[in-house]
């Protein structure tokens, strides 16, 4: 059974990234697609790591965290180390997050206040013009 290869192109339209995109990914050694003369082909392995990857971008991990995990394969499968790695950076990340979201629900109550005082003074100096015109 050959192989379906995948163009740049093709890889750009399949993941919604930019040929920019993957040629980073390339220098940084997290896809190694193969060449031929000027083209890239992407394999299935390489379709799967950058589904990785920016599972893992969109989840906030640095891009050392992924090439870890990427190293961390096991390619019979069994993928103990990876998946136990995978949690611990996940559960890192998530505390993280949590973090983020009270920060931002403290700033936002906090605005919220600042702008409801700014309304009253803004009602207060308005009503208090409109009755120095009359």
């Amino acid at each position: 059974m050959t192989e379906h290869y995948l163009t740049i192109r093709q890889m750009c339209e399949a993941y919604d990234v930019t040929p920019r995109t993957l040629r980073f990914y390339e220098a940084k050694e997290l896809i190694s697609p193969l060449r031929q003369g000027t083209r890239r082909l992407y394999t299935r392995r390489e379709r799967a790591r950058l589904k990785l990857i920016l599972r893992g971008k969109r989840f906030g991990f640095s891009l050392e965290d992924i090439r870890q995990l990427l190293d961390l394969y096991d390619t019979s499968g069994q993928n103990l180390v990876q998946i136990q790695r995978a949690y611990e950076l996940a559960l890192e990340r998530l505390g993280d997050m949590i973090r983020q979201r009270d920060e931002l629900t403290v700033a936002i109550n906090d605005l919220r206040q600042q702008m409801d005082w700014g309304n009253q003074v803004i009602a207060s100096l308005t009503s208090s013009s409109s009755a120095a015109a009359q």
